[in-house]
This record gives C-alpha cells, structure tokens and sequence, in this order.
C-alpha cells in the first residue's frame, strides 16, 4: 500500500516537551546559546587547523572533517525545535520531515563511520608507529573520510523509501523533538511489523558494527599503552585517544540506547530526554573536548592569542634595511 495524496500534501505537528510549554522563552534562549557555540566552536576548530601547517596530519584532517559534519548534523534539527519553541502549533510538512529524517540519519551515519576511521588511525599510530607513514597518508584519509560521506548517505535509503510507501493516519501527531524513524512508523494506518524489524536490523548493524571495531581498535591500543615505559609517554598516549573516546561514548551509547531496543520499550518522553543528549550535547561536546583536552589544539590555540609584538630593535633594523 503506498501513502496517498493527502498523506503527502499533510501538515503533522510535532509535540516537543508539552510539560514545559511554559518556559519556552528559557529554553529557546539556551538551545540558541547552545547551537551557537557548536557553530562557534567547530568553525574556530576548522579556523585552527587550516591556519597551523604543524596540525595538517590525517589526525587533525579527520577532527576538521568532524567538526564540519556536526555543523550540519545539528543545521539539520535545531533550526526547527527554536522554530518550534515560538510556535505552539509546531507544524511541518510530510516532504520536510521525510527530508529531516533522511539528513538526520545519513549524517549520523556518517559520524559513525568517521568516528571509526578515527579510532583506525588512532590504531595505527600507537599500536604500528612505523607503518603509520605509509599507511595512512592524507590521501587514505581523504579516501576513508570520503567512504564514510557515501556510506552515511546511502544507508538510510532503504527505510526512506519504505517509510514513504505507508499510508499514515490519525491526528498526525509526532511524539518526538524532530521526526524520526519510530516515531513516524507509530503513525501508520498498516501494518509495520516487517518496517520496525528492517529498522531495527539496519539500526544494530550501523551502531554495533562500528562500536565493535572502535571497541577492539581501543583495546589494542590500551594494551601497547600499558607496555610504554615512562609515565609521561603513557600520560600523553592517553590524552591523544581519551578526547575521541569520550566523543565516541557519548555518541554511541546514547544512540543505542533510542535504536537497537524494542519498539515496545520506548516511553516517548525517555526518547525526547535522550533524543535531546545525542541532537545537541554530543555535538556540543566536539569542539569543547578537542580545544580543552588536545595538547597540540591548545598549543595552537595559545600562539594564536599571544600578541604579535616586535621589539623595537627589530623595527629599526627593518626600517635600515628598507
């Protein structure tokens, strides 16, 4: 059975958090603040790395390319939810929440991915310091982060069209911060039994899949760290990999939590609180941990503040030789 017109030219409105419906002028202002900051501070990341030719290396190639995907992870949802916060009707489009859907999930995906390319070269690095070199140079980079872009971008395809074909009905109401998967396969008039399993397989093979990987990739690393001789060669070991591993506990297990459990298990406000964890605070995380936790990004970050003065020798002896 596939959506009818009126299914396709419907409004649906989003709930948010109707029990604090009243504070909207608070929250608006502390999400803008929010999404402020995570365009703030992955644009200085990107400043920060394109300006420092000592952090143009595959490490900080992926962090830049980290940072430009969170920009648009959270363009993709914020906008909307302060939108939203201004309205009490919270309406959007059919078109529009398949598209929110669609973006939302590829450049999730995307991140998923990324972060596993980064935990690889992390990997690489510390556990084959000699190969590192060779096997991963900025053009291998490029080519992962480049497989990563088409992996996110493709994944959701299945379900996008799946979640097109079903007639949906009701009060078109979506029990959600943004639309989503779940939320939007509640509001259909068939049958989604075979559509919930699909999404769930698809949700545990793009989640678990890369968790595992950056699971094994970390354990090995955590057993070359052990072995390193001097506390101050495992203390900034453990510094390089601690920023990305917190990014990537942060990240995976709050997504685990909304997507690999059973439809029946999911009280919608639980999902909006935890929804609210992986949409904004994750992303918010990125530039906060980078800048504050990274020897070499706050190295960078300290030569930029120092005041670019020139004693006055050096200016006599420019003004001589010129």
């Amino acid at each position: 059975m596939e959506a009818s017109n009126e299914t396709w030219e419907a409004e649906f409105f989003l709930v948010g958090f109707p029990d604090i419906e009243r504070f909207h002028l608070l929250l608006f202002s502390l999400l803008l603040f929010t999404y402020l900051l995570i365009l703030g501070g992955n644009a200085a990341i990107l400043m920060l790395i394109r300006a420092n030719p000592h952090l143009h290396v595959p490490m900080y190639y992926f962090v830049a390319i980290l940072s430009f995907l969170e920009v648009w992870y959270t363009t993709v949802t914020i906008p909307k939810m302060l939108a939203n916060l201004l309205d009490s009707r919270k309406p959007i489009s059919y078109r529009g929440c398949l598209l929110q859907v669609y973006f939302f999930h590829a450049l999730g995906i995307t991140e998923a991915c990324l972060l596993t390319a980064m935990a690889y070269d992390r990997y690489l690095a510390i556990c084959k310091p000699l190969h590192y070199p060779s096997a991963m140079t900025p053009k291998i980079c490029l080519w992962l982060a480049a497989g990563c872009w088409a992996c996110g971008f493709m994944w959701p395809v299945p379900e996008i069209i799946l979640l097109s074909t079903l007639p949906l009905c009701g009060a078109h109401r979506i029990e959600h911060l943004f639309c989503d998967f779940p939320s939007l396969f509640s509001l259909a008039c068939a049958d989604v039994s075979t559509s919930t399993t699909i999404d769930f397989t698809l949700h545990s093979f793009v989640i678990l899949g890369p968790a595992t990987l950056i699971l094994f990739s970390y354990v090995k690393i955590l057993s070359v760290i052990i072995k390193i001789q001097g506390s101050e060669g495992r203390r900034k070991a453990f510094s390089t990999c601690a920023s990305h591993l917190t990014v990537v506990l942060a990240f995976f297990g709050t997504t685990g939590f909304m997507y690999i459990r059973p439809a029946q298990s999911r009280p919608s406000y639980h999902d909006r609180v935890v929804a609210m964890v992986y949409a904004v605070l994750t992303p918010l995380f990125n530039p906060l941990i980078y800048s504050l936790r990274n020897k070499d990004i706050r190295e960078a970050i300290s030569n930029l503040m120092k005041p670019q003065w020139v004693s006055p020798v050096s200016k006599a002896e420019k003004g001589f030789r010129l």
